[in-house]
């Protein structure tokens, strides 16, 4: 189990001495089904805590990235990958359609818990230009809105990780019940390490450690996306049920099929 690989073969030395080395492009997959077996093996009743700081600090998972909305739960993951290593890169998917709120809080979050390696993921220019142009699709294409604004960057963000971190929990939608604590996501591996939290198990760590609220909570928003297509949530409804709401949508897509050609080059 590791991160990609890359070598160079060199010829046997019964070979002539004019025989040179030569490169070779390692197409072994970064991860396997049976390193995902063998992760959620290992950790099985482990608490989260721990399990976060073995797999940061012994790098099991390669180079690895959290992929963080900055919503009303996020500071409770946040809070523990700082705890385990305060320099664990943070992508932040800065669509243009944040709420204001989300960018104070993010900028809250970022200071009180001393992350150092917070990047902001922009669209790129010229897919908005040509597919976005008027900034209105969200209100007639969704899912067309959430590739070019938040799919299509992760992907060319990720091309240097070969991990992420959510902080997708089982509880928050029927779509997520059944999450492990680590899943494959083509050949990289998708790390969820509050699979198993509940919502009192969330509300006890922002209290145990005094955490920041996102402000738009107490307004009645328990799950923030994009400004345009997230709603308040009336009670008893699902907590996400004010997202995409009055369309056939439950997620944004950058926890879908992964993509194969995601085009240009990392931005970092």
């Amino acid at each position: 189990m590791g991160a990609h690989r890359s070598g160079r073969a060199e010829m046997p030395d019964f070979m002539p001495e004019t025989a040179r080395r030569i490169d070779r492009i390692d197409t072994t997959p970064r991860f396997t089904a049976a390193d995902v077996a063998r992760l959620n093996a290992r950790f099985e009743g482990v608490d989260t805590e721990t399990m976060l700081r073995e797999v940061i600090g012994e790098k099991l998972l390669g180079e690895l990235a959290v992929v963080s909305s900055f919503g009303t739960e996020s500071a409770v993951l946040l809070d523990l990958v700082a705890r385990a290593d305060p320099a664990t890169p943070v992508l932040f998917l800065e669509t243009g359609k944040m709420f204001d709120e989300t960018l104070a809080y993010r900028d809250t979050l970022v200071a009180r818990l001393g992350l150092t390696a917070v990047c902001n993921i922009t669209p790129d220019p010229e897919d908005i230009a040509e597919k976005d142009a008027t900034g209105l699709r969200w209100s007639y294409d969704p899912d067309g809105c959430c590739e070019i604004r938040k799919v299509l960057p992760l992907a060319r963000a990720m091309r240097r990780f070969d991990s992420s971190i959510t902080g997708r929990k089982a509880f928050q939608a029927s779509t997520r019940s059944a999450i492990p604590r680590f899943e494959l996501d083509g050949d990289r591996i998708k790390f969820n390490p509050l699979a198993n939290w509940t919502k009192t198990d969330l509300e006890s760590w922002f209290e145990q450690r005094d955490l920041p609220r996102h402000p738009l909570e107490a307004k009645g928003y328990p799950s923030i996306g994009c400004a345009p297509c997230t709603s308040i949530v009336k009670p008893g409804e699902d907590p996400r049920a004010g997202r995409w709401r009055g369309w056939d949508k439950t997620e944004c897509g950058i926890h879908g099929e992964p993509l194969t050609n995601p085009g240009d080059e990392p931005v970092f």
